[in-house]
């Protein structure tokens, strides 16, 4: 029963020393000059997908304003026009 206690704390501190090293070389990957590079890049990348991400919102914002104001001028002059068909009635009605 000893000999198997053994065994496992053998196994569990090599397993901690493998993470412990596997760890330490982890950081050293992730903080070289390859991985900053690595990184910039990335970063310029994404960089410039929101500067293209934020120009087609912008068109759609512009074009959303142009619609808008279309379309209220077209309401305007439809009223307009409601406007004048009533009086013409009103004076047609009136004559009669």
């Amino acid at each position: 029963m000893i000999d198997i206690l053994k065994g496992a704390g053998i196994k569990k501190t090599g397993i901690f020393a493998a993470g412990v090293l596997f760890g330490t070389a982890g950081i050293r990957l992730l903080s070289s000059k390859d991985a900053k590079k690595a990184y910039t890049q990335c970063t310029a990348a994404a960089l410039r997908a929101k500067e293209c991400v934020m120009k087609t919102v912008t068109t759609i914002q512009e074009n959303a304003e142009d619609i808008y104001a279309e379309a209220q001028q077209i309401n305007e002059t439809r009223a307009e026009k409601e406007k004048e068909s009533e009086n013409a009635d009103a004076e047609e009605a009136e004559e009669e």
